[in-house]
C-alpha cells in the first residue's frame, strides 16, 4: 500500500493540519484519500477555545484508533512540550498528552514541516531517496531532515530548522536590514529568507512597498530593482542552503511553502546552490512540490503509524 516498506496507514483516522490562521479537519483512509471535513479559524490566544474547538471537530473519536495532528511548532522530544510563535496559547503545553484526556483518544503531533517532509518522503517525489532535505519557503523559513524515511527530530525538536541562523549575503556583500526575528535573535532567515523577506528587501532598496508576489512578477519582467532584490535573496538562502546541502548531501530537497509556487525563483535558487556548494554545476536537486493541508495531513497520518 502507501508509504516505505509497504506500510499501510490504520483505517481511516482523524487529522488536522493546524497552523497560525486555519484549522483543517479531515479524515484519511488507509489507502491515503483525504475528506475534508472543515476549515475553521485557529484560536490563538486561549488554550480553552483551542481545546474546545478540536472537541467539537473530534466528537466522534471513539471510530478512530488515533488522532494525528501537524502543527506549526516545535516539539520537545524528551518533554513533548510545544512552543509556537504562531499559535501562542499552546505554548509551554505538553499538547499530545492534554489532548489525548480532553478527547478520549490517543493523539500524536507533528510539526508542520516535519509532517510536509514526511509526507514528500515516503509518498511523493522524494520516496525512493535515502537522504532527504524538505524546506518550507513561505510566511517564514522551515525545514525537516528525512533519513530512510525517518524523521531527524534532535533532542529538543528543533532539527531541520535552518530559519532560526544568521542571515548574511557573502556574494553580495549586500548590508541586510536588521530586524530582530520572534525568536530573539537579530536578522535570522526566517526574516530575510521568506516571503516577506523579499518585500522587506524591496522597500530598503526602493522606499517602496509591494506585495512580495508583485516583486517576484517585476523580477520577471526584467526590472533592475526587483533583480537586484532576486539577486540578494539568492545570496542569503542560497548560501545557507549550500552550507546544509555540504553537510548532510541530502539527494533531494522538497521545497514547499508559498514561495514554491514561484517556480523560476525556485529554479533559480536550484542554480545558486549548485554554484556554491561543493559537488558544483550539479543542477536539479531542488524541486518545487505540492504543499497546503493535504500534506500536514498526509504526513500527520503517517506519522501515527510510527508511534
Amino acid at each position: 500500500m502507501l508509504g516505505k516498506k509497504e506500510q499501510k496507514f490504520m483505517p481511516t483516522m482523524r487529522c488536522f493540519d493546524i497552523g497560525g490562521t486555519k484549522i483543517v479537519c479531515a479524515d484519511v483512509s488507509e489507502c491515503g484519500t483525504i475528506t475534508e471535513l472543515a476549515r475553521v479559524p485557529t484560536p490563538t490566544h486561549s488554550y480553552d477555545a483551542f481545546v474546545g474547538e478540536l472537541s467539537k471537530l473530534c466528537a466522534d473519536s471513539s471510530k478512530f484508533e488515533a488522532i494525528g495532528i501537524s502543527i506549526a511548532g516545535t516539539i520537545n522530544a524528551d518533554t513533548q512540550v510545544i512552543s509556537s510563535a504562531n499559535i501562542a496559547c499552546v505554548s509551554g503545553k505538553p499538547l499530545a498528552s492534554e489532548l489525548s484526556a480532553a478527547l478520549s483518544n490517543k493523539v500524536h503531533v507533528i510539526n508542520d514541516a516535519n509532517a510536509f517532509g514526511l509526507a514528500q518522503a515516503r509518498l511523493g517525489k522524494a520516496r525512493d531517496h535515502e537522504v532527504v532535505l524538505a524546506l518550507i519557503l513561505g510566511t517564514g523559513v522551515g525545514g525537516s531532515i528525512i533519513i530512510d524515511g525517518s524523521i531527524i527530530n534532535g533532542r529538543h525538536g528543533t532539527a531541520g530548522e535552518w530559519g532560526h541562523g544568521p542571515a548574511t549575503a557573502a556574494r553580495t556583500g549586500f548590508a541586510l536590514p536588521t530586524i530582530r526575528c520572534e525568536c530573539g535573535q537579530p536578522n535570522c532567515l526566517d526574516v530575510i529568507g521568506s516571503a516577506r523577506g523579499i518585500e522587506l528587501l524591496y522597500k530598503q532598496l526602493t522606499s517602496n512597498e509591494l506585495t512580495c508576489p508583485q516583486v517576484i512578477a517585476l523580477w520577471r519582467s526584467g526590472d533592475v530593482q526587483a533583480s537586484k532584490v532576486a539577486d540578494v535573496w539568492l545570496d542569503v538562502v542560497g548560501g545557507a542552503l549550500a552550507n546544509i546541502v555540504n553537510f548532510l548531501e541530502p539527494s533531494i530537497v522538497a521545497v514547499g511553502g508559498g514561495l514554491a509556487n514561484a517556480v523560476p525563483l525556485i529554479s533559480a535558487l536550484d542554480a545558486e546552490v549548485s554554484l556554491r556548494r561543493m559537488e558544483a554545476n550539479q543542477t536539479g536537486l531542488l524541486y518545487c512540490a505540492t504543499s497546503g493541508p493535504e500534506q500536514g495531513l498526509l504526513g500527520a497520518a503517517l506519522y501515527c503509524l510510527t508511534q
